[in-house]
C-alpha cells in the first residue's frame, strides 16, 4: 500500500521507518521543514513540500501523526477519498470533529520521553498494544488499519472512544502529572535530588517529556483527566488519614493489593545492569556486546557515580533476551552489577 504521513515527528517517522522496512511506499509532510528534512535523511519518508502534493500521490492510507489540536483541525477540513487514520492520544474529540468519508481513530501505546524524527525507530511499536476505535468505521477499513498495525509489530486492541479516553487518563495522563508533581516536590527539598536512586528515576522518567505536547493532550482529554485526578486525590487523602491515625493494617492492605496487581501485570522488559569503570573503551565494549547479542535493546539509563569512578548502565531488554545480553556483556569483559 501507499502510505502518506502528515507529521514526521517521533511517531510519524517511526511509522515510516517500520513500513518502509517492510517494503511499503511512504511519503511524508510536516509543517516544520527541519522535521521533513530529517525524516527524509533518516529514510523514514519520501518528503514532499505540501499536503496537496502528498494527497496528489493517491495514497491508500493517510496517517495523521500530529498533536490532538492539529488532528482535530485536520479531520474537520481534510478532503480526500483515502482511508485516514490518526494516532492522537485522545479519541472522543477527534471522532466528534471528523468530517472524513473514511476514518479510523487509533492510538499506539508506545512512545519515548524524547521527541522528533531523530528519536524515531522502526522497532518503537514492537509488542505494544495499539488501540483501534471501531466507532462508525467500516469493517474493511478496520481490517486495513489493523494490517498496518500488525506490520509494525504491534497488537491491535479494539475499544470505544470513551473507554479509551478514560483508560489513558488513568494509565498515561495521570502518570505524567504525578511524575511532574513528584519531580517538583523533590526539587523543593534541600539536597533531595542528590540522593535519588533507581526507583525515583523510574517514577519520574516521563517528566522529561515535552511540556507543550502534554498541555495540548490534557486539554483535549480534560473531562476524563479531571475524573481520574479527583479519584486519585481521594486515595491519597485516605492514605494520609490512615497514616495519621496509625491504622497500619489499612495501610498494609493498600500496599498488599498494589503489590498483587503489579505482579499480575508482569513486566515487558528485564533490566540488565553493568558496572562501568572510569576508563576509555568501556562504552565501546558495551556497543560491541549489543551488536553481538542480536538483542533488541528497549531502553538505556546511565547513572554516574557521584564523585567519579564510573557508574552503572541499566539496559532494558525484552523478557527472554536477558541471558543473551548478559552473556554478550560478559564476553566483552564487562562486569555485571546484578
Amino acid at each position: 500500500m501507499r502510505i502518506a504521513i502528515i507529521g514526521t515527528g517521533l511517531i510519524g517517522s517511526s511509522i515510516g521507518l517500520g513500513l518502509r522496512r517492510a517494503g511499503w511506499e511512504v511519503t511524508g509532510w510536516d509543517p516544520d521543514p527541519g522535521h521533513r528534512t530529517e525524516a527524509a535523511e533518516r529514510g523514514a519518508v519520501e518528503a514532499v513540500a505540501t499536503v496537496d502534493e502528498l494527497l496528489a500521490g493517491a495514497p491508500d492510507v493517510v496517517v495523521l501523526a500530529a498533536p490532538p489540536a492539529a488532528v482535530i483541525a485536520a479531520v474537520s477540513a481534510l478532503d480526500t477519498n483515502a482511508l485516514v487514520m490518526d494516532v492522537a492520544g485522545v479519541k472522543t474529540p477527534v471522532l466528534a470533529a471528523s468530517r472524513l468519508r473514511r476514518f479510523v481513530g487509533t492510538h499506539p501505546m508506545a512512545g519515548r520521553e524524547v521527541a522528533g524524527p531523530g528519536a524515531a525507530t522502526a522497532s518503537l511499536f514492537r509488542g505494544a498494544a495499539w488501540v483501534v476505535v471501531g466507532d462508525r468505521a467500516e469493517p474493511a477499513d478496520l481490517a486495513t488499519v489493523e494490517r498496518i498495525i500488525v506490520a509494525l509489530g504491534a497488537r491491535p486492541v479494539r475499544m470505544t472512544a470513551a473507554d479509551h479516553d478514560l483508560a489513558v487518563a488513568a494509565i498515561s495522563h495521570l502518570p505524567q502529572l504525578l511524575a511532574s508533581a513528584l519531580m517538583n516536590e523533590a526539587a523543593d527539598r534541600t539536597a533531595a535530588l542528590e540522593l535519588v536512586a533507581g526507583s525515583f528515576r523510574d517514577l519520574t522518567r516521563v517528566a522529561a517529556s515535552e511540556p507543550s505536547m502534554w498541555v495540548d493532550l490534557l486539554a483535549a482529554n480534560r473531562g476524563p483527566v479531571l475524573d481520574v485526578l479527583q479519584d486519585f486525590a481521594g486515595r491519597l487523602r485516605d492514605l494520609a488519614d490512615r497514616i495519621a491515625t496509625s491504622d497500619d493494617a489499612a495501610v498494609a492492605a493498600v500496599l498488599q493489593r498494589a503489590q498483587r496487581e503489579r505482579r499480575r501485570l508482569g513486566s515487558h522488559t528485564i533490566d540488565v545492569r553493568v558496572a562501568l569503570a572510569d576508563e576509555p573503551g568501556e562504552l565501546a565494549r558495551v556497543g560491541r556486546a549489543f551488536e553481538h547479542s542480536g538483542v533488541d535493546v528497549r531502553d538505556l539509563q546511565l547513572r554516574h557515580a557521584p564523585y567519579g569512578g564510573g557508574g552503572v548502565l541499566t539496559v532494558s531488554v525484552r523478557s527472554g533476551d536477558e541471558e543473551a545480553m548478559r552473556a554478550a556483556l560478559t564476553a566483552q569483559g564487562l562486569l555485571l552489577a546484578d
